[in-house]
């Protein structure tokens, strides 16, 4: 597959994410966020970024377990999340490629934590603290699609602690 290809399945994924952080309903930025996934998954595996990737499928069993939460009430269990953590920690280790594997882990550990809280606020500040790694690790992998995707999604979830306020995040939950 040609590199432009590859960088262009990679853009393809950019839409979800931009969404998904002007939707107030945790659910709906759950579903935007399970697509971009998908397709970031894709070409991660194509690139050969294998941890990148199985993070991804990680991330990815994560958001449609949050969305059917309603359905399955074990799903918000600590037990879930310890189950979740623990497939991300032998994923890490199954595909260690130095240092630039804790990238992904970092990520997907710190918005698993900040999605089972059900708290817009805890969530977006999961994010922020999320997102800038994979930032790196696009960089690192050459995923421009995904520093793309990565750099507007800081500035998404900026504007989405703008426009819904940042105190009123944390006041309310904010519903699966």
């Amino acid at each position: 597959m040609s590199e432009l290809a590859i960088q262009a399945i990679g853009f393809a994924g950019v839409a979800f994410f931009i969404a998904s952080y002007q939707i107030k309903s945790n659910r709906a930025l759950f579903a935007c966020q399970l697509t971009g996934c998908i397709i970031f998954c894709i070409q991660f595996f194509i690139m050969g970024a294998y941890t990148g990737a199985l993070s991804l499928i990680i991330n990815i069993i994560r958001n449609i377990l949050l969305l059917k939460v309603n359905d399955w009430k074990w799903v918000k269990s600590k037990v879930t999340l310890s189950v979740i953590i623990l497939l991300l920690v032998a994923v890490t280790v199954y595909t260690w490629a130095g240092w630039i594997s804790l990238l992904p882990f970092i990520s997907v550990a710190v918005t698993s934590i900040g999605y089972w809280t059900n708290n817009a606020q805890k969530i977006r500040l999961s994010q922020l603290i999320g997102s800038p790694t994979v930032l790196i690790y696009d960089v690192l992998i050459g995923s421009w699609g995904g520093v793309l995707s990565e750099s507007i999604t800081l500035m998404s979830i900026i504007i989405s602690i703008i426009r819904f306020g940042w105190k009123e995040m944390g006041e309310k939950d904010s519903g699966f």
